[in-house]
């Protein structure tokens, strides 16, 4: 009983975190957020693994890691976008309580929960997305505002604490969960640089950027994973033509 059901008590983990970062963005302790993403992250990885050692596989488990997912990497990112577009709005003088332009703004932030549920509704229904991914994934999506919020919050990422980028990164990483693009995926089938080129080089500029900024670093590096996916498809569209 408890093997078959140890996977999904690693995912409910998963769930109870996401759900906590939301209470801390609520409470007035955002800074604190992030790290349920990461943690929750880690919990991804393990009810996964965990799935296949045990080989304890379920219909119920694919539907709870889903929902899951939801919460921990969509509608708590939403949370975590909002209040940093919510601060950086409120550091301006040139709009009033009445202003309606920073409504409509902050109703954008429910792009990042909805446009991440239908990223996990439609990677639970295509089969092809085993080697390599169609859009963004959406944890490395949550990871993007994990790095960034900290980012801002420690001061190292502070020029980007602007109400228009934040509006517009705010659009377009979700768009990018949902868009038609091929991205590559970590997983190795062997440790030969031939066919793994594009995974080491990413890994070995991760490093220095994570040493340096710590969680801050995420933000970075899921921007330079979308950097080298769009250089790879670049490249193939020229090998192949």
């Amino acid at each position: 009983m408890l093997k078959r059901n140890l996977p999904n008590l690693i995912t409910l983990g998963n769930l109870a975190l996401g759900c906590y970062g939301i209470l801390l963005v609520l409470s007035g302790r955002p800074e604190l957020a992030p790290w349920c993403i990461v943690l929750a992250g880690l919990l991804d990885f393990l009810d996964g693994a965990t799935a296949r050692l045990l080989n304890a596989y379920s219909a119920i488990g694919k539907d709870l890691d889903s929902l899951a997912d939801v919460v921990s990497f969509g509608v708590l990112p939403g949370f975590i976008a909002r209040e940093l577009l919510l601060n950086a709005i409120s550091e301006q003088t040139y709009w009033g309580p009445d202003d309606m332009l920073p409504r409509i703004l902050e109703a954008l932030t429910l792009l990042i929960p909805l446009l991440s549920a239908w990223r996990l509704a439609r990677f639970n229904n295509d089969p092809g997305q085993t080697e390599n991914f169609i859009g963004l994934p959406t944890p490395a999506h949550a990871f993007f505002w994990a790095g960034l919020s900290v980012g801002i919050y420690q001061g190292s990422l502070e020029l980007l604490n602007q109400v228009w980028l934040l509006a517009l990164l705010i659009v377009l990483m979700p768009l990018l969960l949902v868009a038609p693009l091929p991205m590559f995926s970590l997983k190795l089938k062997h440790l030969k640089w031939q066919g793994n080129q594009v995974r080491y080089i990413f890994l070995l500029i991760c490093l220095p950027l994570l040493f340096f900024l710590q969680l801050a670093g995420l933000c970075p590096v899921i921007l330079l994973y979308l950097l080298l996916s769009g250089l790879v498809l670049v490249f193939s569209k020229q090998t192949s033509g």
